[in-house]
């Protein structure tokens, strides 16, 4: 199968996130809180890195409930810096908790973070149609405009590309180059 070209053939793990999970139109919660929580742990990293600490991340933030991990003391918080299974950055460790409230709160006034996110978009999935990886942009206005409402806020690690790395991830948008047969099984599964 041509997959696009950023998913490592070497990785079974990218592949199947490649495969099975990336560009999917999303609608739950937690896992818009997971991707955020990743995302953000991803900044100056590779997405393969955090890609082999998910399940350590799983485990270290509560399977992603933000509820739970708006409450982390930061007693817990230092004690996590001490888990080789996830990415021992003091600011984005704690930043998963200030997050985790300032996502409770758009929960609060929008329902969902679902319906706040998709609201960046028209509720309508923006489907590119890219030929080369080149032409993929790290940023939009709509991921500027979530980004900056995002710090608006308080979240933190939430710049205009990291915005993008998650409505890419989360199927807002369906980046997959046009010759990926993921491309049509993507739009197939848009609302």
């Amino acid at each position: 199968m041509k997959r696009c070209s950023w998913a490592n053939p070497k990785n079974a793990l990218y592949l199947r996130y490649h495969d099975e999970e990336w560009g999917v139109p999303l609608h739950d919660d937690r896992m818009h809180f997971e991707m955020l929580i990743l995302e953000g742990a991803q900044a100056g990293l590779s997405w393969e890195t955090i890609l082999n600490k998910r399940e350590g991340y799983r485990k270290a933030f509560a399977a992603f409930d933000p509820a739970k991990v708006a409450r982390f003391s930061d007693a817990k918080l230092n004690k996590l810096l001490e888990d080789p299974s996830i990415v021992r950055n003091r600011l984005k460790v704690f930043a998963a908790r200030g997050n985790a409230h300032a996502f409770l709160e758009i929960q609060k006034e929008f329902g969902s973070f679902d319906a706040f996110i998709w609201g960046f978009v028209d509720g309508k999935v923006v489907r590119n149609r890219w030929r080369r990886l080149d032409q993929v942009p790290a940023n939009t206005p709509a991921s500027d405009a979530l980004a900056k409402e995002l710090k608006r806020r308080g979240c933190k690690f939430v710049g205009s590309t990291v915005c993008y790395a998650h409505m890419q991830a989360a199927g807002l948008v369906n980046d997959h180059l046009i010759d990926c047969p993921r491309h049509a099984e993507v739009a197939d599964l848009e609302r």
